[in-house]
């Protein structure tokens, strides 16, 4: 899966490893020792997010692109 959804990516002290965020599908998150890993990660997150929306007939956001600056 390639998303467009814009992805927030830091590193997590206390937990210590990379967490991404997904602003416009709430609660959608994950984790990785690496950059690459979890942003790995949140891909597969992101389309069983979607899929349990689609499950429940909840509506899902479109991907609006940047919303955050840095």
């Amino acid at each position: 899966m390639n998303s467009r959804y814009e992805l927030v990516v830091y590193w997590s002290q206390d937990d210590d490893c990379f967490v991404v965020e997904v602003p416009e599908l709430p609660g959608c998150m994950s984790d990785g020792k690496t950059y690459q890993e979890a942003v790995s990660n949140v891909e597969i997150v992101i389309a069983e997010w979607i899929e349990t929306a689609k499950t429940l007939a909840r509506a899902i956001p479109e991907p609006k692109g940047k919303l955050m600056y840095a």
